[in-house]
């Protein structure tokens, strides 16, 4: 899989490309990413590409031009890619959506800056846009990155045990169970019984209460979106924990 980020910040990517998990796919060569500078694509000699928006107000706008030919060349240059900008108008970024750009062999991400781009590069090119959520950034970089961790994990080989993957929150539907290590004590505070108790089984049911437990406590929204998802163990403590979290049936 192959990400390519056009931003006028490209240093913030090439960092983050060159470490932890995400440096070691690279290294490997089972992630591609390559940062580009949108300024390398301004028609002026100062490399500008920001101007005053028309009717006033604060702030500067991106141009268009530039930014237009930057994404058709980098389109040309290899099979055609999944184009999104990072913005607050569009498809909220959630593990779903995730999943399904993991499917993608190549990804160009748009990052804005100031007062965002001019609305005519969403006209011509049909640009898809994605969020990362109803706050405001600086720009969409952070937002990109993101993304790119979101994504690049569900990639086969990139996560050393693709178990962890699976069972990770959101990815089942349901928050993550609770972890412990070494101490054993901390403060008073000890490891439950039953995750030193060697009982396979009772550590997996303890753990999937847990993660139940937490999901209805802290996200019911979740519950409400994955119900038909659910294996009947799980629906069984949904019931148990949070039995009004339950759908109502349609003959009721």
């Amino acid at each position: 899989m192959h990400f390519d980020v056009l931003t006028i910040f490209p240093e913030l990517i090439e960092t983050f490309r060159s470490v932890g998990v995400l440096g070691r796919a690279v290294d490997k060569e089972i992630i591609g990413l390559e940062a580009h500078d949108l300024r390398d694509w301004a028609d002026n000699k100062w490399r500008q590409l920001d101007d005053e928006p028309y009717g006033g107000g604060a702030g500067m706008v991106l141009q268009a031009p530039p930014v237009l030919t930057a994404v058709r060349e980098l389109a040309a240059r290899g099979e055609p890619p999944r184009t999104i900008v990072l913005g607050p108008r569009g498809r909220v970024l959630d593990q779903q959506l995730a999943e399904e750009l993991a499917r993608e062999d190549r990804v160009v991400l748009l990052c804005g800056r100031y007062e965002g781009f001019d609305e005519r590069i969403f006209e011509i090119l049909e640009l898809e846009e994605i969020s990362v959520g109803d706050y405001i950034l600086g720009g969409g970089e952070v937002a990109a990155m993101a993304l790119i961790e979101a994504v690049t994990r569900l990639v086969p080989g990139v996560v050393g045990d693709p178990e962890s993957v699976a069972e990770d929150s959101f990815g089942c539907g349901l928050l993550d169970h609770p972890c412990y290590t070494r101490p054993s004590v901390v403060e008073e505070k000890c490891v439950p019984d039953v995750l030193r108790s060697g009982n396979h089984e009772a550590i997996r049911r303890w753990r999937l209460e847990r993660a139940v437990e937490a999901t209805v406590t802290k996200r019911p929204d979740i519950v409400k979106r994955s119900w038909e998802r659910y294996p009947e163990e799980v629906r069984s403590l949904i019931r148990r924990f949070a039995p009004s979290l339950e759908p109502a049936s349609e003959d009721e």
